[in-house]
C-alpha cells in the first residue's frame, strides 16, 4: 500500500469512473444510515424554493395589480409589507433548519465513518504497523476523514440546487411555455462547462494537493531532523528546497485560481446576462402587438436568476469532489487491510496456571518469503529463567512476538502449559504474561494511570506496591504530586530510566505468570540498572521469565542461555558451561568484559 504511495503520490492517481462510483457508494453508505434527516432536508429545501417563488409572485402582484394602477393605499402596502416579511422570516427558517439537519446527518456519519476506521486500526495485526508509518495512519484518522465534510456536501448543493432548478422552471414554463423552452436550450451548454470546468479542475486540483503533501513532507522532515541539520549547516540548503517546493504549490494554487475566475461564477453570470437578454427581447417584441406588465418581467428575471445560481454552488463545491474521492480512497484501503491479529480457537477459554513455555519445531516469517525463526524448539520449565542472546536479526524478538500472539507463527507448536497458545483466549495472555520492551512508552495523564494503565479495578495500593517492587516508588515521592503528579506527552520530564521503572511497576501490578523482558535495561544507567537487579530477581520468584539480554553481565544466573544465529540456537546452557565451552557466548561476554574494563 505505502510502497506505492511513496513512488507516486496518491493524488496524482487517476480513478476511473467505476472507481470513483465504487468509493462514492462506499462512503454514501455511512451517510445514508440517517435517512430521515435526508427526506426532512429535502423537504424544506422545497418549501424554501416554493417560499420564494411565492415572495417573486407576491411582488408581481404587487406591481402588476395595485402600483400600475396608482392602488397605494397604507393598509394595501403594510399588508403586502408584512406578507412578504413573513415570507422572508419563513425561508430563512427553512434553509437554517435544512441545513443544520444535513450538517448534523453528516457530522454523525463522519464520526461512525472515523469510529469504524479506527476500531478498523485497532483490530489489525503488528504486519501492518511494520508497513505502515505512523503519521500516515493519523493522516487517514484525522484528515481524510474530515473531509468527508465537504465531499457530502456536494450532494447536498446537488439536491438543493436540483430542486430550486425544477421549481423555477415549473413556474416558468406555467407562466409562458415558449419563453421557458427557450431558457431551457442553456442547459446543455452549462452542463458543457460543468464537464470542462470537472475535467479542469480535477487536475489542477491534484496537482495542487501533491504540492501541498509535499509542503507537509518537507516541514515534517526539517522539524524531526533539525538537530542533524543545524549539526551539519544545511539551513540554507534545506531552505532552498522548500522555496522551491512552495513556489510550485504556489503556482498550482494559482492555476486553481484562475480557473475558479473563469469558469465558475463569470461563466454563469455571462449566462445569466445572456439570458436576461433573451427574456427581455422576447418580451420587447411581444410588446408591438399587446403591452407586457412590469411585474411579469420582474418574476421571470428573477426566477431564471433563481435558476442559474445553483450551478455556480454545484460548481464550486465540484472541486472538493476529488479530495473525497482521493480521502475515501485512502481510507477504504485500511478498511480492506486483511492483516489480522492472530486468531485463536473459537472455544479458547483455558487458564494459564504454572507458566512452561515450549516452542516446538516453529517455523515463522514476517513477509512469508524470508525465515526468521527455523525449527526452533526450547523449553521452559515453571519458574525459570531463560535468556535470549544474539546480534542483531538473529530472531531474539521474534521469539517474543510469537510468544506474545503479536504474530501468527507457521509450522509447529508454541505450548502453554503443555496446551497450544491458542486454546487460551487472548485476554488471558496479555493479563498473565508480563512484557516489558526496551523503549517504554508514557501515557498522557498522572503517574499512578500510568502504572494501572486506566484499569480502575487495581487499587492505589497496589499502584504503590508495584512501585515499590521495582524501587519506582524512590523517585515517584520525591515529585510534587508524589502518585498523582500530572505526565506530560511522552513523559518528557522523566529520565529514561525513570520511564523504564514506570514500565516495570506497570507490568508488575497485573501480577503476571510469565515476565518476558525485552533488553528491558539496554536504556538504563549502571547505578539503576543495580538498583532495579535486585528487584528483579524478586520479580522472577514464582514466575517464568524469558529475557532478551544485551548486556551479558544481566543473565548469568539464568537458568538457561540460548545464543541464536539465524533463526536457529547455535549455543545453549548456562553461563559457566557457555564460557567453558569457549564458542560464542564466551567471545561476546569476553568482548563486553574487556570494553567495560
Amino acid at each position: 500500500m505505502d510502497n506505492e504511495e511513496q513512488n507516486e503520490s496518491v493524488w496524482a492517481k487517476h480513478f476511473t469512473l467505476k472507481e470513483q462510483f465504487h468509493i462514492v457508494g462506499r462512503l454514501n453508505r455511512y451517510l445514508m444510515k440517517y435517512p430521515w434527516h435526508l427526506i426532512f432536508s429535502i423537504i424544506l429545501g422545497i418549501v424554501t424554493s416554493l417560499v420564494y417563488i411565492e415572495m417573486m409572485t407576491l411582488i408581481q402582484t404587487l406591481l402588476d395589480e395595485h402600483l400600475k394602477k396608482g392602488e397605494t393605499a397604507t393598509k394595501l402596502l403594510l399588508g403586502f409589507t408584512f406578507s412578504y416579511l413573513a415570507f422572508v422570516i419563513i425561508r430563512v427558517i427553512t434553509q437554517y433548519i435544512s441545513s443544520f439537519v444535513y450538517y448534523n446527518a453528516m457530522e454523525r456519519a463522519k464520526q461512525d465513518l472515523r469510529k469504524t476506521l479506527y476500531q478498523k486500526v485497532m483490530g489489525l495485526g503488528m504486519t501492518f504497523f511494520d508497513r505502515v508509518p505512523a503519521g500516515s495512519i493519523v493522516s487517514r484518522l484525522v484528515n481524510d476523514t474530515e473531509s468527508m465534510n465537504d465531499f457530502w456536501y456536494l450532494f447536498y448543493a446537488i439536491i438543493s440546487g436540483i430542486v430550486s432548478i425544477i421549481t423555477s422552471l415549473t413556474t416558468l414554463y406555467m407562466k409562458n411555455s415558449q419563453l421557458t423552452l427557450y431558457l431551457m436550450c442553456f442547459i446543455p451548454v452549462i452542463l458543457i462547462i460543468a464537464r470542462i470546468y470537472f475535467y479542469v479542475s480535477t487536475k489542477n486540483y491534484r496537482q495542487m494537493r501533491q504540492r501541498l503533501s509535499e509542503i507537509n513532507v518537507k516541514i515534517s522532515e526539517s522539524v524531526e531532523g533539525i538537530n542533524i541539520i543545524q549539526q551539519f549547516r544545511q539551513e540554507r540548503r534545506i531552505q532552498k528546497q522548500f522555496d522551491q517546493t512552495n513556489e510550485s504549490y504556489y503556482n498550482a494554487r494559482k492555476n486553481v485560481i484562475k480557473m475558479n475566475a473563469l469558469l465558475l461564477a463569470p461563466i454563469i453570470n455571462l449566462l445569466n446576462g445572456l439570458a436576461d437578454i433573451l427574456i427581455l427581447s422576447y418580451f420587447g417584441v411581444m410588446s408591438f402587438h399587446n403591452p407586457i406588465e412590469v411585474g411579469y418581467v420582474f418574476l421571470f428575471v428573477n426566477l431564471t436568476s433563481n435558476f442559474f445560481n445553483p450551478f455556480v454552488n454545484i460548481m464550486d463545491v465540484l472541486s472538493t469532489f476529488q479530495d473525497g474521492i482521493v480521502s475515501g480512497s485512502r481510507i477504504f484501503r485500511i478498511m480492506d487491510s486483511d492483516v489480522k491479529n492472530p486468531e485463536q480457537h473459537s472455544k479458547a477459554e483455558l487458564k494459564i496456571t504454572r507458566g512452561k513455555v515450549e516452542f516446538r519445531h516453529v517455523n515463522f516469517s514476517y513477509n512469508d518469503h524470508d525465515p526468521i525463526l527455523k525449527d526452533l524448539s526450547f523449553v521452559v520449565e515453571p519458574g525459570q529463567t531463560l535468556a535470549l542472546v544474539g546480534h542483531t536479526g538473529s530472531g531474539k524478538s521474534s521469539i517474543i512476538n510469537v510468544l506474545m500472539r503479536f504474530y501468527e507463527f507457521g509450522s509447529g507448536d508454541v505450548l502453554i502449559d503443555d496446551q497450544d497458545i491458542r486454546d487460551y483466549p487472548i485476554a488471558e495472555i496479555r493479563h498473565k504474561l508480563g512484557l516489558v520492551l526496551q523503549d517504554s512508552f508514557i501515557f498522557y495523564g498522572d503517574v499512578k494511570s500510568n502504572i494501572r494503565m486506566f484499569n480502575t479495578k487495581i487499587s492505589d495500593q497496589e499502584v504503590k506496591q508495584a512501585a515499590q517492587i521495582v524501587h519506582a516508588d524512590r523517585f515517584i515521592e520525591r515529585l510534587p504530586q508524589q502518585y498523582d503528579e500530572k505526565v506530560i506527552e511522552g513523559g518528557k520530564q522523566f529520565s529514561t530510566g525513570e520511564k523504564q521503572l514506570l514500565a516495570f511497576a506497570r507490568t508488575m501490578v497485573t501480577d503476571p505468570k510469565i515476565l518476558v523482558l525485552d533488553e528491558a535495561t539496554a536504556n538504563i544507567d549502571t547505578q539503576t540498572e543495580e538498583q532495579i537487579q535486585a528487584s528483579l530477581k524478586a520479580m522472577q520468584n514464582g514466575r517464568t521469565t524469558i529475557a532478551i539480554a544485551h548486556r551479558l553481565s544481566t543473565i548469568v544466573d539464568a537458568d538457561q542461555i540460548l545464543v541464536l544465529d539465524s533463526g536457529q540456537i547455535i549455543e545453549a546452557g548456562t553461563h559457566e558451561t557457555l564460557i567453558k565451552r569457549g564458542g560464542y557466548y564466551a567471545k561476546m561476554f569476553k568482548l563486553q568484559h574487556s570494553a567495560v574494563d
